[in-house]
């Protein structure tokens, strides 16, 4: 398939995407079960796509040193620590297990 081609198509599905959003009609947005539903959706995405960026590497499920950051990070936030000091510490501690070896 030509890049071209799949650049395209997406860029259609995309399009078509945003626009089935605002044909949505009002009165189907305000619903509480719809409203919950779109405040819990970025964060179940966000999950998914940690634990996949964290514990995959291609078709393989890996335990490696990003797993130790996301554990730095995960005990930073249940301390309450400021975003960028979460963020630091999970690159402080990933780059420290690799240095190790790991």
């Amino acid at each position: 398939m030509n890049v071209w081609i799949a650049i395209g198509v997406t860029a259609v599905a995309c399009y078509a995407v945003k626009l089935a959003g605002l044909l949505v009609p009002a009165g189907v947005l305000e619903r509480p079960l719809v409203r919950r539903l779109a405040a819990l959706l970025p964060v179940a995405l966000l999950a998914a796509l940690t634990a996949q960026q964290t514990f995959a590497d291609g078709h393989a499920l890996v335990l490696d040193a990003r797993a130790a950051g996301l554990a730095a990070a995960a005990v930073a936030l249940v301390l309450r620590a400021p975003f960028l000091l979460v963020v630091a510490a999970a690159v402080l501690v990933t780059a420290g297990v690799r240095a190790l070896g790991g």
